[in-house]
């Protein structure tokens, strides 16, 4: 059997899949990523096909690389169809988030690793960096809709907004899980406020600010013959996504907070150009090519059953607590106060969705150094992760549709082609 071939069938087969697969799942309590996660545990499964079974202990690297890939592919499109203005009232609900819930779910998720998994501090402190943060890929159906649809309410934004700067603002706590893995002493405190810190978030909030007046002004304000907006060609989300990030880390700043701020600043830079819209479409069709690759290959990390077999009664209680307490009741403290409806508030602090990001961050952390019980967080947040899929994923949209009814709005209708 010609395994090139086979491959490409089979590839052909999914990508179909997955351009049918939104149209037919959404009245149904079922989502996109639990059905590439079981296609890839039936296709790892099967002695027909070439998808190997995936260890990534056993390739940390491409494990880092394809989850970057799709994360900052991400970033753009979720900073692209934002319609918010950026102000600190307006996305008063989004600072809640980042400076009270993300800090709040680090420290309660390293310490249940601490208490419950018998971490050392660095892999207890990583395991919640990692799990922190909202994912951008997976958190798609309680995301806003796209851009100038009015598809933005507080749920829908208060989610986007939050996947996309959250994935930066955790990094610093992966280097500091580093740091402290590394060292022999607390002397690494200095270097990693004055620069994974300071520098590195001042960084990448300023170079994404630059490239982002720079591709705007080349996009919508130069003479109108020369404008990258007259070409209609969506695939410049791509080019803008990937200059932006290489800058940024070129610099040593975090390229997941420059991308965010990059696609917010072209977004500004002329609000009511239709170009927003293409190159929005065009990243979300590259999006959910990556994604569904990876969830394919996510599939096959369970049917290999490595990771799995660690998975134990203090894994599961960690999983567990994670869940149902540690993001929710986060989410909760840090909306205290807010004039928000009691129910909004409720869901934004639920469906606080575990994804790709946090494979990311292990496979990087990982890399790096060595760390005690790495097998024990591997095995951790691949179980939350495959729980949040499947719990977020089957309760999305009856929830999303219901709230939606309350406020009188039709959120099933009609796709127009």
């Amino acid at each position: 059997m010609n395994t090139y071939v086979v491959t490409l069938f089979i590839f052909g087969a999914i990508v179909l899949l997955t351009t049918w697969l939104p149209l037919a799942l959404r009245r149904m309590p079922l989502s996109l990523p639990i059905c590439c996660i079981v296609i890839g545990m039936l296709l790892a499964s099967s002695p027909f096909t070439p998808l190997p079974r995936f260890n990534p202990l056993e390739n940390t690297v491409w494990a880092e690389h394809l989850t970057e890939l799709v994360v900052i592919v991400a970033l753009m499109g979720a900073g692209l169809k934002i319609d918010r203005p950026l102000g600190w009232k307006r996305w008063m609900i989004t600072w809640r988030l980042l400076g009270i819930a993300m800090p709040l779910s680090i420290t309660g998720i390293g310490l249940l690793g601490w208490a419950i998994l018998g971490l050392q501090p660095a892999p207890a402190l990583l395991l919640g960096a990692a799990l922190a943060p909202t994912d951008p890929v997976l958190a798609a159906d309680v995301q806003v809709g796209p851009p100038q649809t009015g598809e933005e309410d507080d749920i829908r934004f208060a989610l986007t907004s939050e996947a996309g700067l959250n994935d930066g603002l955790s990094f610093p706590f992966v280097l500091a899980s580093l740091a402290i893995a590394t060292s022999t002493d607390w002397n690494w405190i200095g270097h990693w406020f004055a620069f994974d810190v300071v520098w590195k978030l001042a960084a990448g909030v300023g170079v994404g600010w630059l490239v982002g007046r720079l591709l705007g002004y080349l996009t919508f304000k130069l003479p109108e013959t020369g404008r990258i907006a007259k070409t209609g060609d969506g695939l410049a989300a791509l080019g803008f996504t990937c200059l932006s990030y290489g800058a940024t880390e070129l610099v040593h700043g975090y390229g997941f907070v420059a991308v965010f701020v990059t696609a917010l600043t072209i977004r500004q830079a002329e609000r009511r150009s239709n170009f927003h819209k293409e190159l929005h479409d065009f990243g979300e069709q590259i999006e959910r090519v990556l994604m569904m690759v990876l969830l394919v290959c996510f599939g096959s990390i369970v049917a290999e059953g490595t990771l799995l077999e660690l998975v134990d009664w203090r894994v599961a209680t960690v999983a567990t607590a994670t869940l149902v307490f540690i993001r929710p009741l986060a989410g909760w403290l840090s909306l205290t106060g807010c004039a928000h409806p009691t129910v909004e508030k409720v869901i934004v602090s639920i469906f606080g969705i575990r994804g790709l990001g946090s494979i990311y961050y292990l496979a990087y952390a990982s890399g790096k150094a060595e760390f005690p019980g790495i097998e024990t967080v591997w095995a951790t947040v691949l179980i939350i992760i495959l729980a949040s899929i499947f719990l977020h994923g089957i309760a999305v949209t009856p929830v999303m549709r219901w709230i939606d009814r309350k406020r009188g709005v039709d959120a099933m209708k009609p796709i127009k082609t």
